[in-house]
């Protein structure tokens, strides 16, 4: 019998969602975005790059501008306006206290109970190798999520004015082989369609295929994949850490 997937945790207001790239979160976690801001819940996005190195036919002072404003038109369509970058480089980020600072600088800003990041580990379910990117900012973001309530690390924080916050109740990793957790896509499903749709430019690079047909296509097969463990509803996944 297949082991089903549990209901992500609803006990929760202010979420902060922190991933490497524009578009990140919107090849796989956008449909349960915008099924938790129509339940009146607070969602922030915080980038480390502007993605400035993924296109190369663009060199990055014109595609970093071009590629934050597709993010912000993005995260509008499911209901997020607080989108921030930490200007990282793109295709270099570098795991370490850095990175963790500014990770943590943010947790403490927006003080969420839940964070989210996309898959830290070295591969894509055993089949492809993840990006250094990904790895750095997921596993900085699991670390960043206790540092921000210990007043001991990284103590210039405070003398900022940012307050630890220790409040992070769960971490949830989207894009990962070993889900344990889920939400149901079907609410929020067309607005994600919108969401990685309106990364465009990027999208028009990696394929020929008609923009919107991509999107669709993309986001039915991983929504769809995770029904067999969900109910049978199309579903988000997450590895869900508890704190």
């Amino acid at each position: 019998m297949t082991q089903q997937l549990e209901p992500m945790p609803t006990d929760w207001h202010r979420a902060l969602a922190v991933v490497a790239h524009p578009d990140d979160l919107e090849y796989g976690c956008a449909a349960a975005v915008a099924g938790w801001t129509d339940e009146g819940r607070e969602v922030a996005y915080l980038l480390a790059t502007r993605g400035e190195a993924g296109i190369d036919t663009l060199a990055p002072a014109e595609c970093a501008p071009l590629r934050e404003r597709e993010q912000r038109e993005s995260a509008a369509a499911v209901g997020v306006t607080a989108v921030e970058f930490l200007d990282h480089r793109d295709g270099v980020i570098e795991y370490g206290t850095a990175l963790r600072r500014d990770i943590a600088a943010a947790v403490r800003r927006h003080r969420p109970e839940l964070v989210i990041t996309l898959n830290h580990r070295d591969t894509w379910g055993g089949v492809a190798w993840n990006t250094p990117d990904h790895r750095a900012v997921g596993r900085a973001t699991l670390d960043a999520a206790g540092d921000a309530g210990n007043r001991w690390i990284f103590p210039e924080l405070g003398e900022r004015g940012l307050e630890p916050w220790g409040g992070v109740r769960w971490v949830a990793v989207a894009g990962t082989d070993r889900p344990t957790h889920a939400v149901d896509a079907t609410p929020g499903f067309e607005r994600s369609v919108r969401s990685l749709l309106a990364h465009r430019t990027y999208i028009e690079v990696l394929t020929d295929e008609d923009p919107e047909a991509y999107c669709r296509t993309f986001l039915t097969g991983t929504t769809e994949a995770a029904a067999e463990r969900f109910g049978g509803r199309p579903a988000v996944t997450f590895e869900l850490f508890a704190r």
